[in-house]
């Protein structure tokens, strides 16, 4: 409803101008082309008032000499004077019958109007058309003299005066039209600055600033944009800052949580054991159909002192400040290796050094390896399982790559998958998650403080 074809704003904003130009440049065209057929109808009222006045003095001088003979009406004195190329002079009785008329050959226009404006000037005005005045001699009309010119001639004459100034304009307005959208690409220039600004906002660099404009409004829309860019770099500093307190404030729970699994649990755990080694020995003597009971207690126990093994794992990964992040990890791949059992494998490797990575950078890194090993062991049942972790441009790139299947309610939805972006917002990187069906990609991009990339150049 709403996808209507989205113009060029400087073409839009040419095409008006162009528009109200053709306008203007038609108006002014009518307006010569009015003139001048008022021009020549003035021009034919004229000539027919000072026949019609040489005629009534003709017939005055036949009645004051009483001559029988009367040459009357004789226009060629008068048409030897008014004459003009296409002129056309007559004499119409009281009767209606033409005595007289006297017609001037037009020369052929050296450069004739086309046949589209002729057309279009005969049904505007009506070239052609007859001045008439009457001859009144002592009260009494006895005729009318007639003028009028050929509307070949009369057209050719519009076409003079009109038609040149209408080509100019024609010329005009197309160099008007590439003048206009140049000094209108030239002001827009800086709205490509305003889209590339918002773009990287959109990329999430907040750090992005324009410039000042020349124009008030696009300053203004700068003063806006700076702001909005100051107020959300603020505003997510201050939710990554929470994030940082909600992530250690969870790891202390989980930290808290191992030691209460541990010490109370696990105790009890070992107990239940001693307490089944016991039992056996007692039912070896006194009850041996005891013993097969007292295995099953000491096997589930064994179980469960296993899994109670790897949850304290998860919840309390190894010291990763203590060991380094590349050991820490290389240790979590090893040990998820060695409980698939052969299925699914996992492989991990380095590029660059990791020594000088910051404690909260690595710990974090580890965290989010874990949860992605586990959900693509767990959730995608992957057979294969890649980790590829890089530094370069002073920038962390971590790529796990497994070949499980498709799981976008998971990835959309799962806690895991939320936890890893939050803690990646913490450290202001970028995250990307895609499934296929040749399995899933996990993409993570963590910039590095200034402090470590400077310490990691030297190292290097």
């Amino acid at each position: 409803m709403w996808n209507r074809p989205r113009f060029d704003l400087k073409v839009r904003l040419t095409l008006r101008v162009a528009a109200i130009s053709a306008a203007c440049f038609a108006a002014i065209s009518t307006y010569f082309l009015i003139t001048a057929d008022s021009a020549a109808h003035a021009r034919i009222d004229g000539i027919a008032a000072i026949v019609a006045k040489t005629l009534e003095l003709q017939q005055g001088k036949v009645q004051w000499a009483a001559s029988p003979r009367s040459d009357f009406p004789d226009l060629d004195p008068v048409s030897a004077h008014v004459m003009t190329p296409g002129l056309c002079l007559g004499f119409r009785s009281a009767s209606g019958d033409m005595l007289q008329r006297f017609c001037s050959g037009a020369p052929a226009p050296a450069s004739p109007p086309p046949q589209a404006f002729s057309a279009f000037y005969r049904s505007l005005f009506d070239p052609g058309r007859e001045a008439a005045r009457p001859v009144i001699v002592r009260g009494t009309k006895l005729g009318e003299t007639v003028v009028s010119i050929d509307p070949a001639v009369q057209t050719a004459e519009a076409w003079h005066e009109a038609g040149r100034l209408m080509i100019a304009l024609a010329i005009a307005l197309p160099l008007l039209c590439a003048l206009v959208y140049a000094a209108l690409a030239r002001a827009l220039r800086p709205t490509r600055m305003i889209g590339s600004g918002l773009e990287r906002i959109a990329a999430g660099d907040l750090s992005t600033r324009l410039p000042p404009f020349d124009l008030a409004e696009l300053s203004a829309i700068r003063d806006v944009f700076n702001h909005l860019a100051e107020s959300l770099d603020t505003a997510l500093a201050e939710r990554n800052e929470l994030t940082r307190k909600l992530i250690a404030l969870q790891d202390e729970e989980r930290r808290h949580l191992a030691r209460e699994l541990h010490d109370e649990f696990g105790q009890s755990l070992a107990a239940i054991r001693a307490l089944a080694a016991s039992a056996r020995q007692t039912a070896a003597q006194d009850c041996p159909d005891l013993l097969g009971e007292c295995d099953s207690i000491a096997r589930t126990a064994t179980g469960m002192m296993e899994t109670l093994r790897g949850a304290l794992f998860r919840l309390r990964p190894p010291d990763v400040e203590e060991l380094g992040l590349v050991a820490s990890l290389e240790g979590l791949v090893s040990g998820w290796n060695g409980r698939s059992r052969g299925q699914p494998r996992f492989d991990i490797r380095f590029d660059g050094a990791f020594d000088s990575v910051p404690a909260s950078v690595s710990a974090n890194l580890y965290r989010i390896v874990q949860e992605a090993l586990t959900n693509a062991a767990k959730h995608a049942g992957a057979t294969k399982v890649s980790l590829h972790l890089t530094m370069a441009d002073s920038e962390i790139a971590l790529v796990v790559e497994d070949d499980g299947r498709p799981n976008e309610a998971s990835a959309k939805s799962g806690m895991g998958l939320l936890g890893m972006r939050e803690r990646v917002a913490a450290l202001r990187g970028r995250i990307s998650f895609e499934t296929g069906l040749q399995g899933s990609s996990l993409r993570v991009f963590i910039p590095l403080p200034a402090a470590a990339s400077e310490a990691l150049e030297h190292a290097a």
